[in-house]
Formats: structure tokens, C-alpha cells, sequence
């Protein structure tokens, strides 16, 4: 039995900063079309607002159990930490990592300009405690989180819910055979969230999925090692590929389904989550569902996917509101 009391729990979060001109320029060199890296769907994988400095802070506010807050990146730094001096004591317990530490033995497979490996590394980071969060930096906790949020006795609190295999639903049948109609077979095999949970639960012999969403996942350091120890081969199946690729899964789904194997895992099928992508609406109807956000406190997370595409009217209101929030 785990005390709470007695964890150690640390966080990770991903980063990048693609408006950084060196970042451009190396991915440049291996984009076979050039032009497509000013395209919307690279620019909203890569670009960002610092809002990586509200998702630190929400953590460091509402999960004051987290001992250390690592930050992954290629080598480059979020400017609220550029201050070395200044960081080291407002954020003492926060810490970049490079891509080079958790890929050491796969260098041959940096730099990568994909999500996917480096979560799959995440595990290598240097003192990385056994039982640790990880989250994007477009995610962030709306009220106070307690370990019990995140593990139960040691198990991980798994939020999601049992879903069919896209093939197994008809208006996805339906909807598949359509798009083979229409595009060449070639563009239909892209790589996606949902796609990704449930490309690693078939390998791992499932009949349905834990369909998981935008939430930030609790997650065991030795489920990954001892299982990439023994399947060496399905490491390098996620971490070759410099670009989103069909045959790869998501990292946080392994896991959970490993664990689900194992019985060692608690489901909750409430996902505590407000979620933004879309910003088109009125400013008033983002300020409103801001307000319920605050107000319900029922929800835990809030994702703001894409800010980099927001409007600067609503942007200047939002980075505001979060700046009221976690300052």
C-alpha cells in the first residue's frame, strides 16, 4: 500500500518553440514540401504564446505535492526562465531537459519534430521520481489538485471511457469508405489522437479502447522501462519517424493499457476537463464559458489547444486572464 503522505511525485511537460528561426531552419532541412512549414496544421503543432509559463505555474499553485517540474526541449528555454538568476529562485524546483539526455543511444534519431518519440523517452529523464505527470503545455489546473487526483494506492487514476475500435462503429465504416472514394489511400493514413490510443491497444491485444482526451496523465516510470525492455522493437517503431506517422501510438494509452492489464489502475470516466480549440466564437461567449470554468468546480483542467491561432483581441483577454489567475 502507497501513503500519499510518503510519494514523490514530479511533472514533465513538452515544449517547443517553433517560431524560433533556428527551429524553422532546421526543420526545413528534412520537410520534403518546404513551403508546407508556414502551412496551419505544422504552424499550431509548433508555435507558441509562453503559455508554457501559466501551465508551470497552475502546477506550482494547485499541485503543491510535485516535488519538480521538468521541462523537455531541443536545447532551447521558455523566456520566463532566460533569467538564469532570477529562475533559479522563483523557480527553484523547475528544470530544462534536452532531447540529447532522454535520447541518449537513439541519436541517430534526433532532431525530431514530433511529439510522439519524445514522449516515449519521457521515462529517461535524469531522477525522474517513479510515479510522475505528464501534460502539454496547453494544459493547466483550473483549483487545487490533490496525489488522490492522480494515483490511488499507488495505481494510476485512468480518465477515460471503454470505446469501440473505429471499425467497429458503422458511421465511421461509413465514413472511412467514403474518404477511399474521394482521396487516394496515401492521405488517409495520418496519424491521430484517437487513431494512436488505439493502434497500441490492438498491439496490446484489446477488443475496445480507454478512449483517453486532453488531461494531464499520472504515469509510472518502471511500466515503461520493464515493457521496452522486453519490446525493444515497438520503442523504435515510435521514436524513428521525425514527422507524425500512422503506424505510431500514443505513449499515454500504452500505458494506461498496460496497467489495465495489470489490474493496477483506477478508472474515472469524468474527465474533469473544459477544453478550447475552437476561437472564432464571440468574445463574449469565451468570457462566459471562462466564468463557468472558475465556477464549476467539478472540472480540474482546462486545455487551450492552438492559442497561437487565437484571435488578438481574445488572446491579449485570455493571457490576461491567466496572468490574474496563476500570478
Amino acid at each position: 500500500m502507497y501513503s500519499s503522505k510518503d510519494m514523490v511525485v514530479d511533472a514533465v511537460i513538452t515544449w517547443v518553440d517553433g517560431n524560433d528561426p533556428a527551429h524553422k531552419v532546421k526543420m526545413e532541412d528534412y520537410l520534403e514540401n518546404k513551403k508546407s512549414i508556414n502551412s496551419k496544421s505544422i504552424r499550431m503543432r509548433f508555435d507558441q504564446v509562453n503559455e508554457i509559463e501559466f501551465a508551470v505555474k497552475s502546477i506550482i499553485k494547485h499541485a503543491k505535492f510535485v516535488r519538480n517540474i521538468f521541462i523537455v526541449t531541443a536545447d532551447q528555454i521558455p523566456d520566463f526562465l532566460k533569467d538564469k538568476e532570477e529562475a533559479s529562485k522563483k523557480y527553484p524546483n523547475v528544470f530544462v531537459i534536452s532531447h540529447d539526455v532522454i535520447f541518449e543511444g537513439y541519436h541517430q534519431y534526433l532532431p525530431t519534430f514530433n511529439c510522439l518519440p519524445i514522449e516515449s523517452l519521457l521515462y529517461k529523464i535524469p531522477e525522474l521520481s517513479e510515479h510522475f505527470l505528464y501534460a502539454n503545455d496547453d494544459f493547466f489546473l483550473l483549483r487545487e489538485a490533490k496525489i488522490s487526483d492522480f494515483f490511488i494506492d499507488g495505481k494510476p487514476v485512468i480518465r477515460g471511457e471503454w470505446t469501440s475500435f473505429y471499425e467497429d462503429i458503422w458511421y465511421k465504416k461509413v465514413q472511412s469508405g467514403f474518404y477511399n472514394l474521394i482521396r487516394k489511400e496515401d492521405k488517409i493514413k495520418k496519424w491521430g489522437f484517437k487513431k494512436g490510443q488505439q493502434t497500441i491497444a490492438k498491439t496490446l491485444g484489446f477488443k475496445k479502447y480507454v478512449r483517453l482526451d486532453h488531461t494531464i496523465a499520472p504515469l509510472k516510470k518502471s511500466t515503461y522501462d520493464n515493457f521496452y525492455k522486453k519490446f525493444p522493437e515497438l520503442l523504435d517503431v515510435n521514436i524513428k519517424h521525425k514527422f507524425r506517422h500512422h503506424e505510431q501510438y500514443t505513449n499515454q494509452s500504452l500505458a494506461n493499457h498496460l496497467e489495465i492489464q495489470k489490474n493496477n489502475y483506477i478508472l474515472k470516466e469524468d474527465y474533469q476537463l473544459v477544453y478550447f480549440q475552437n476561437y472564432n466564437k464571440p468574445l463574449w461567449w469565451l468570457k462566459n464559458r471562462l466564468k463557468k470554468a472558475e465556477k464549476d468546480k467539478s472540472k480540474l483542467f482546462l486545455c487551450m489547444q492552438g492559442l497561437d491561432l487565437c484571435p488578438q483581441e481574445k488572446l491579449i483577454y485570455i493571457k490576461n486572464w491567466l496572468s490574474n489567475k496563476y500570478d
